[in-house]
């Protein structure tokens, strides 16, 4: 955990990988869905947040929240690929990255009523981007499986490293992990 933290640093300067949208180079079928959300930063530490925060929390957030996020997403991702406009979709993304990780760094636990829909208008902009972004060639179907299987495990992730850090006695770094988040969630922003 200890690299973990400054690698997440050093990739939140590279401006290649900020952004993971896709339709440059070979982007076809299940493996370049799965891509998307592991290749670009805004993506990855959005998932990886859902994850974290939902731990913190716990309850049923625990699944409620990363369930929310992937079922929204898929929505979004249908009507990204069906050409339905949405504004501001780069905007929302960078923002769910520094909301996510300021509520993550304040330890803020939301009731289900708040935390949920939160986290299903976040969900809708990464879905929309991924949908919108796919290439007219590409197998539609299996895209979204690996965009939606990918966003799965990092929400996964995130959970398992939360649980993980709450029951040791480096349970602060939980904190420092969402603040390092929403520091990226600025840059993103600029």
């Amino acid at each position: 955990m200890k690299k973990t933290l400054p690698l997440l640093a050093v990739l939140s300067l590279a401006p290649a990988l900020a952004h993971a949208h896709t339709g440059v180079g070979d982007t076809h079928g299940f493996a370049h869905g799965f891509g998307h959300p592991l290749l670009g930063l805004d993506h990855l530490l959005a998932m990886i947040a859902v994850g974290l925060w939902a731990a913190q929390i716990g309850g049923r957030a625990l699944w409620a929240v990363p369930l929310t996020f992937v079922s929204m997403m898929t929505l979004g991702g249908a009507l990204g690929i069906t050409g339905v406009p949405m504004p501001f979709v780069e905007q929302g993304i960078a923002t769910s990255v520094l909301l996510l990780g300021l509520l993550i760094a304040l330890a803020v636990r939301l009731p289900l009523v708040f935390s949920v829909p939160l986290v299903a208008l976040f969900a809708i902009c990464h879905g929309h981007a991924h949908g919108a972004e796919m290439p007219e060639n590409a197998s539609g179907l299996a895209y979204a499986a690996g965009f939606v299987i990918a966003t799965a495990i990092l929400h996964g992730i995130g959970i398992g490293l939360g649980m993980l850090i709450q029951r040791t006695t480096a349970a602060p770094l939980i904190r420092f992990a969402g603040a390092a988040i929403a520091v990226a969630g600025v840059y993103l922003l600029t």
